[in-house]
């Protein structure tokens, strides 16, 4: 075996990248249970390919045979309801662990000097991700999918000059048809899945070069033994890798426990207009995206003018990438900031619940202007980052982590 992976490291660093990146890649010791997210993203991705692959082969993308097909795998494939529960359960599962593996970036500042770059390839695997997820959301053809399709793509159509011929240049048609079916599936299932992987190395690579922050904040490079090693860092594996498969194992349990026995979840992960073929002279009664993008769907419908509208979503997403530049605090994380970036964090994750929840319901008087008031505090959480962070007293940040 020896001279076996010999031979291969003469051809492949096979061997310098195990070392690099897991057993002697030091983490510091004291990762928490926010820092499961990570590889539990990673678990999902995989999920996500290798159910998505095995789809495929039952899978016809046309609108007269995508809706029949999908029943078909439910129904008649060996194990194809099981795949596709997987599938789309998945697809939600992968939102629920990026949102608090954002959410621990926000808690820890995992985006400040010298992880600005780790960021900035995360929010793209996000934006990747979203537009993988929009484009898989038409494949099943039912009626939710059709017309949640038609009125995000309509939205381009408010951009002046361009807006029409971008609109119909996405679509491949005057309408939503089954070209617009054909191109979604080949972007769904090969171009963006390739972009995502791509980006994940450059997130990973990225991570590893600076090395991973902590609950802390404190840079373990600073206090090294005299072999080089970090005085608080343990070797990625094995200590972290057993952790991880900790909690691979709890969240396999829960994830496999919603998929046989809530797949649905309420309508939530999927909805019933969906179990109707699309019919394009049919409207659902209330048409609204899947739960993930319902927080940019609320701020949309808050601005009254469509144009507005649109900018306003469109900003809310291309913020998260500004924002190492708009933290200006002197520490990172959380536990050693003021008392004002914890109230505007916390004010920021109610906001953004609260947007989430009103996207999915049906508009009113009441619950537009809550729809306003969130998006302002969404915004002024960042907006007024620059000032609040500068200003406020910090504590005094140890000099080791504390465990």
């Amino acid at each position: 075996m020896s001279k076996f992976m010999d031979w291969v490291d003469a051809r492949f660093p096979a061997t310098k990248m195990w070392e690099d990146h897991l057993s002697k890649y030091y983490a510091p010791k004291n990762f928490n249970f926010f820092y499961f997210f990570g590889s539990l993203a990673l678990l999902v991705l995989v999920n996500q390919i290798v159910t998505g692959v095995w789809l495929t082969m039952s899978y016809t993308p046309s609108a007269e045979e995508a809706f029949a097909s999908v029943e078909y795998i439910m129904r008649d494939v060996e194990y194809g309801s099981i795949l596709r529960l997987l599938h789309s359960t998945g697809a939600s599962a992968f939102f629920i662990v990026v949102y608090l593996h954002m959410f621990r970036g926000l808690l820890y500042g995992s985006y400040q000097k010298p992880r600005e770059l780790v960021w900035v390839f995360g929010m793209l695997i996000y934006l990747a991700l979203m537009a993988e997820a929009f484009m898989g959301y038409l494949l099943p053809w039912g009626q939710m999918s059709y017309w949640g399709a038609q009125v995000i793509i309509s939205l381009f159509g408010a951009i002046p000059v361009i807006g029409n011929d971008l609109t119909q240049w996405i679509r491949g048609d005057y309408l939503i048809s089954g070209i617009t079916l054909n191109r979604f599936f080949a972007l769904h299932v090969v171009a963006l899945p390739i972009v995502i992987l791509g980006l994940v190395v450059l997130h990973i690579l990225a991570l590893h070069e600076v090395g991973s922050n902590n609950p802390d904040g404190v840079d373990i490079k600073k206090h090294k033994d005299e072999n080089g090693i970090p005085l608080d860092g343990i070797a990625f594996h094995p200590y972290y890798t057993v952790k991880d498969i900790v909690g691979v194992v709890v969240f396999l349990f829960i994830f496999c426990f919603i998929v046989f026995f809530f797949p649905e979840m309420g309508g939530y992960f999927l909805e019933k207009p969906n179990f109707e073929q699309a019919n394009p002279f049919k409207t659902p009664e209330h048409i609204a995206p899947v739960w993930y993008f319902t927080p940019f769907y609320a701020i949309l419908r808050a601005i009254p003018d469509k144009l507005m509208g649109v900018i306003a979503m469109g900003a809310a997403i291309a913020v998260l990438f500004v924002l190492p530049w708009l933290d200006r605090s002197p520490v990172k994380s959380m536990r050693y900031k003021g008392w004002m970036s914890k109230i505007w964090l916390v004010v920021f994750c109610i906001s953004f619940v609260i947007l989430g929840i009103l996207g999915v319901l049906a508009p009113t008087p009441e619950r537009t202007l809550l729809s306003q008031v969130c998006t302002f505090l969404y915004f002024a959480y960042f907006i007024l980052m620059p000032f609040y962070t500068r200003l406020e007293k910090t504590k005094p940040v140890p000099e080791r982590v504390t465990g």
